[in-house]
């Protein structure tokens, strides 16, 4: 009997960190409010044309025709953190969030750039892509299509960036773990941005909105 328990015990052992491996982290309560609800204090637009506005509790950004992308962007810069958010984006639009990103030359105007966390009704929210730097860094065999972002209704997103390692869940779910050395080494540190795309001449005006934008600063930890 006793070795029957022994055994037991062990496969629970070596299954626990798998499972946690896949599972949300709790909520923390040391995070802190990026966006007050009230104002856009403590952001700053770069690039594009696009509007960005508080409405109830949201930031709202709305698309301008003929504007390329569009970033409200922090004007504190982090490197390690978990990042919490909830978003709803109109089908016609793409969207993302940008982590440690960088204006090109170090000029409030130069182009935004940096790790995106994907944000669409394609399959392929979650994913990492490098926005004016390099195109996708989750590769093309890990992004696999799925349906976990829920269109046309509010998606919670938690982020969690630390060291080469950024994760991503969307409603509870992960989608992402990626280690991505090569970039960590160009942006380890950065502004939040939030994106709304550049659209054509005859689209739009859509629509991007967030609300509970939270972080938790991990890199003194």
């Amino acid at each position: 009997m006793k070795l029957q328990i022994s055994l037991i015990m062990t496969v629970v052992l070596s299954v626990a960190p798998a499972i946690a491996a896949d599972t949300e982290p709790t909520k923390s309560d040391q995070s802190t409010k990026l966006f007050n609800g009230k104002t856009l204090e403590g952001w700053t637009q770069r690039n594009g044309t696009a509007t960005y506005r508080v409405e109830k509790d949201a930031i709202v950004g709305t698309t301008t025709e003929g504007s390329p992308n569009s970033f409200l962007c922090t004007d504190k810069l982090y490197g390690d953190f978990i990042l919490e958010f909830d978003v709803k984006v109109d089908r016609a639009l793409n969207s993302g969030v940008q982590i440690r990103s960088q204006c090109k030359g170090g000029t409030p105007d130069g182009r935004v750039n940096g790790p995106q966390v994907e944000i669409s009704n394609d399959k392929m929210a979650g994913y990492v892509y490098g926005e004016a730097a390099g195109g996708w860094m989750t590769p093309d065999s890990d992004r696999k299509p799925h349906e976990t972002f829920q269109d046309g209704k509010w998606n919670s997103y938690r982020v969690i960036a630390k060291g080469p390692s950024i994760k991503t869940w969307i409603n509870g779910k992960q989608i992402s773990d990626l280690v991505h050395e090569e970039r960590y080494k160009t942006h380890p540190r950065g502004f939040i941005g939030l994106q709304v795309h550049g659209i054509g001449r005859g689209q739009g005006p859509y629509e991007v909105r967030w609300r509970n934008l939270h972080l938790q600063d991990l890199s003194a930890k």
